[in-house]
């Protein structure tokens, strides 16, 4: 089954930029930028990511943030990126940039733009991945955030531009204020794909999918405690993004075996497997694959239909989807 999974190809749809760095790469701007106050020691790191909680996690994350502070770090962050999305025999991924934070560590947006498009052109020439952008509202910057990320991802809409997003904080923030950056971004052409019901329950996936107009759903996982809702998912087919490492290392859910996948299964929800900030994390999407089918008795036929779930979710051109699909449907999988 691990050599099953190792060769099967992916999509990846829930990826964050900042987060996705590995260790080295972490390790590698922090000695860039010392006055980050990001630890420059493996050692030292790996305390720096004992996460206590999903607020702790955030500002962490934030901290991290704050390293990428030229378009030469960001080229950094894709180049390992890409090379991790290869070695996981992922084809196509969508990566989720918050163009505000960046420039508020010091990226104008025409650097910022101009470095997605080297790195575009990087992951595919040299790791044969090809990359699409998500540009990710941070809830905590509020409307005029969104509305500013909105902004940057219409006028500036680097080569590979998709959608828009909203992450951050859940608890005390409301999906629908969110709906007018949403309706502009819409309006130009991109795809919705905010964040909902990570760490808060059914009330903002339906928020989400009624005022932000969602055509995927980062995480979701508060959707299980509504039978309704997950008969609307299913029924209009708006996939889940779901990433099991991610949910219990931020306390989102209290262990693996607690988590909701299998109810979203069974319920008929579309669902794709994401590792969110693998770097933080310390995973990989063939880990997601192989700790589901542990945890919850995933068949070998189960995993490759959630690949194939990912890659026709995915907002990627239609010639690119069927060329992955023909790549799961060509794999013999092995019985179980």
């Amino acid at each position: 089954m691990t050599q099953f999974v190792a060769t099967l190809p992916k999509v990846e749809l829930h990826l964050h930029l900042v987060g996705s760095a590995g260790p080295e790469t972490v390790l590698t701007l922090a000695r860039r930028h010392p006055d980050g106050g990001v630890p420059t020691e493996p050692a030292a790191l790996r305390q720096f990511y004992a996460f206590t909680s999903f607020p702790h996690f955030l500002d962490v994350y934030a901290q991290v943030n704050l390293l990428v502070r030229t378009g030469a770090d960001v080229l950094t962050l894709l180049d390992g990126l890409a090379a991790q999305l290869a070695a996981n025999q992922v084809r196509y991924a969508e990566v989720q940039v918050t163009a505000v934070r960046n420039r508020m560590a010091g990226i104008g947006f025409d650097e910022l733009a101009q470095a997605l498009t080297d790195g575009r052109r990087l992951a595919r020439d040299r790791h044969q991945v090809e990359l699409g952008w998500i540009f990710d509202a941070d809830a905590a910057l509020g409307p005029p955030g969104a509305a500013e990320t909105a902004d940057f991802a219409v006028r500036y809409r680097p080569e590979g531009t998709v959608g828009i997003g909203l992450a951050g904080p859940e608890a005390g923030v409301h999906r629908a204020d969110f709906a007018q950056a949403f309706r502009v971004a819409r309006d130009a052409g991109l795809h919705s794909d905010p964040h909902a019901g990570e760490t808060v329950g059914p009330a903002e996936v339906w928020a989400a999918v009624r005022e932000l107009g969602a055509e995927r759903i980062g995480h979701g996982i508060g959707a299980a405690a509504d039978p309704a809702l997950l008969a609307h998912l299913a029924g209009h087919g708006i996939t889940l993004e779901v990433c099991p490492t991610s949910n219990v290392r931020t306390g989102a859910v209290p262990s693996l075996a607690e988590h909701p996948l299998p109810t979203l299964l069974a319920a008929g929800v579309p669902v794709t497997l994401a590792t969110d900030d693998p770097g933080m994390f310390h995973t990989s999407l063939n880990n997601e694959y192989l700790r589901c089918r542990q945890a919850f008795g995933l068949t070998a036929a189960d995993l490759a239909e959630l690949a194939r779930t990912g890659a026709r979710a995915a907002f990627c051109p239609e010639a690119t989807r069927r060329a992955i699909l023909a790549e799961i449907d060509q794999l013999p999988i092995p019985a179980d």
